[in-house]
């Protein structure tokens, strides 16, 4: 009997060292693939600066609008939007040529043709729209371009010249108003940096909000404190003009060259 419970423990003692054994080389292969995947964000996040001159298409009858966009670390960065229109058959070509992009990002673009059809009265059934986007960032994702893109897809239509130093965030609805917009802030210095003077928000969002501490006695307790948060013109922490703007009609009223 003791024989037997003893080859037991024998056996307990070597299945535990193989466990052991096998957890410390899963651990040690987790490490090395973990450390890879955050130097390729690194890497991501802190590439150098791409020449967007380089990867224009340089097609005929096109424009270029400025997206302002955030980065993997949150810092506001801005993309390059190439829109050429042509005599076609109606369709929407997008080139990602340096970045991968979600979804949602060319599911605005195609909005957008359809939005700015509407918003003109026009058939884009007897012409080609390309839209080229450019930018620092190895991947671009969201859908607070959907107004930029819209935009910039109304001017090229109608073969109008685009004022560079206004840019604009937000989303686009089917009815052509400007939805919310994430960061606003970081955004808006990107345009300031880039050298945009005007800066065009979503109604309701050219304030940012500051959490303070409001302190005071109530009866017996003594510095008594509760949060409150400031509203704070983004325009002045962000040193460019803010506008709110409801609809495509008001944001291109700044646009037009």
């Amino acid at each position: 009997m003791n024989k037997k419970k003893c080859e037991t423990n024998h056996l307990n003692v070597k299945t535990a060292l193989i466990i052991l054994l096998i957890f410390s080389v899963g651990l040690y292969s987790g490490a090395i693939f973990f450390t890879e995947v955050d130097a390729d964000a690194i890497k991501m996040i802190t590439q150098t600066p791409i020449e967007k001159e380089v990867l224009y298409l340089d097609l005929p009858n096109s424009l270029t609008i400025n997206l302002p966009a955030v980065n993997g670390n949150d810092t506001g960065v801005t993309a390059f939007l190439e829109v050429a229109v042509s005599s076609g058959s109606g369709l929407i070509l997008v080139n990602v040529g340096n970045i991968i992009t979600n979804y949602d990002t060319q599911a605005s673009m195609r909005s957008a043709a359809e939005i700015a059809s509407d918003y003109l009265n026009i058939s884009l059934e007897e012409v080609d729209i390309t839209y080229n986007l450019v930018a620092d960032a190895s991947i671009l994702e969201g859908p607070s371009a959907g107004a930029a893109i819209t935009i910039a897809t109304v001017l090229a239509l109608t073969g109008s010249d685009i004022n560079d130093k206004v840019m604009v965030t937000g989303t686009i609805n089917h009815d052509g108003s400007i939805g919310p917009a994430g960061r606003i802030k970081a955004k808006a210095m990107a345009s300031k940096e880039i050298g945009a003077e005007l800066f065009l928000v979503p109604v309701g969002e050219a304030y940012e909000y500051n959490e303070t501490e409001f302190c005071s006695d109530y009866g017996i307790f003594k510095d008594y404190c509760q949060p409150e948060l400031v509203p704070v013109k983004i325009e002045y922490l962000a040193n460019i003009k803010v506008v709110e703007v409801a609809n495509i009609g008001e944001a291109l009223e700044y646009f037009r060259a």
